[in-house]
């Protein structure tokens, strides 16, 4: 008579009991699992009560129209490049974009520099250059199988080198009221700017929530594989997104150009880090499928609250470019569920 292998024939069906030390663990991380997606909104309050109570000034009405005018460029940007994470992609291209934008507008619109005055078709001619820009990261990531993190690093150095190209090095100074006025005009006290970042988190809501296209882009993070079975057009939908992205660098360059009024090829310069770090610090997942427009509204108020709260209370700028370092690296560690992660990169 052979051996038996494994667990008798009557017991194979049954499934393995769990302890009851296990259960009450499991249990236990239930509670905890369901507050993980509101951690970056209470970290938000606790930052502020916690900087207001070192300097009262901070929860003044002034103050509190600083903050949401810094906020205003780095939401724009953060809401494109949020489609493009939940996507299980990334987008490198956003200074370069921004740049090109910001040229583009700068030379189209009345100028020092020429005789143009195209108004706002100018700078509507300008956004749709940077859309068309992230149309094309889009479409070579899916039609030459390149990694989308190559691609757009390539665009940003090429959005750079064409910037820096038309103003031959030089910088373009805005003189066209109605552009100066997003960042000089007030509207209920807060800058025309604000209310321009706000609109686009609004319309960038509804494409998440109310559109096919922002069920896509979900399913698409949580499984490419598994959404093309399912009949999801995986390649158009990531061109799409990436010609959002662009479009909001896009408007981004806008904003920086009329808070600024000059533009030139560095004027992005920093904007990538910041926007990343917006995004995964409101909880983001950089793995895909998880998140969305108001966990990066949660983020970008954490950077700005954090940077604003810096600021007043006199810490240097080099160690607030290392608490947003260490910011990035705990929001990361806390986003991924390592526990299904079987290999890391």
């Amino acid at each position: 008579m052979e051996p038996q292998i494994g667990p008798p024939s009557a017991d194979r069906g049954t499934p393995p009991q769990i302890s009851s030390p296990e259960r009450r663990d499991r249990n236990s991380r239930r509670p905890l699992s369901r507050l993980k997606p509101y951690a970056p909104f209470f970290a938000l309050v606790a930052l502020s009560l916690l900087i207001g109570a070192m300097n009262a000034r901070f929860f003044e009405f002034n103050n509190l129209i600083r903050i949401a005018n810094s906020a205003a460029i780095p939401l724009v940007l953060a809401l494109g490049m949020t489609f493009v994470i939940v996507l299980g992609s990334i987008d490198l291209s956003v200074e370069g974009v921004l740049a090109i934008g910001a040229v583009l507008i700068s030379l189209l619109v009345r100028n020092n520099s020429n005789t143009n005055d195209f108004g706002w078709f100018g700078v509507v001619l300008a956004i749709l250059a940077c859309g068309a820009i992230g149309c094309a990261n889009g479409a070579i990531h899916v039609g030459l199988r390149i990694p989308s993190f190559m691609v757009t690093l390539g665009m940003w150095f090429i959005g750079v080198g064409v910037a820096t190209l038309l103003l031959g090095g030089s910088t373009v100074r805005v003189v066209d009221k109605g552009i100066r006025s997003l960042a000089l005009e007030r509207f209920l006290d807060f800058p025309i700017a604000v209310w321009i970042a706000l609109g686009t988190l609004g319309i960038t809501w509804i494409i998440e929530r109310q559109t096919r296209i922002g069920r896509y882009i979900y399913a698409i993070g949580g499984g490419e594989d598994l959404a093309a079975l399912s009949g999801i057009p995986v390649r158009r939908v990531k061109i799409i997104v990436f010609t959002i992205a662009g479009t909001l660098f896009g408007l981004g360059g806008l904003l920086s150009a009329a808070q600024l009024g000059l533009g030139n090829a560095l004027i992005g310069s920093g904007r990538l880090f910041s926007t990343v770090t917006a995004v995964v610090v409101g909880g983001t997942a950089l793995t895909g499928g998880e998140g969305g427009v108001i966990n990066t509204l949660v983020g970008v108020m954490i950077m700005a609250v954090l940077g604003n709260g810096m600021v007043l209370l006199g810490i240097s700028p080099d160690l607030q470019l290392g608490v947003q370092g260490v910011l990035i690296i705990l929001a990361v560690a806390l986003s991924l569920d390592r526990a299904r992660l079987k290999i890391v990169k």
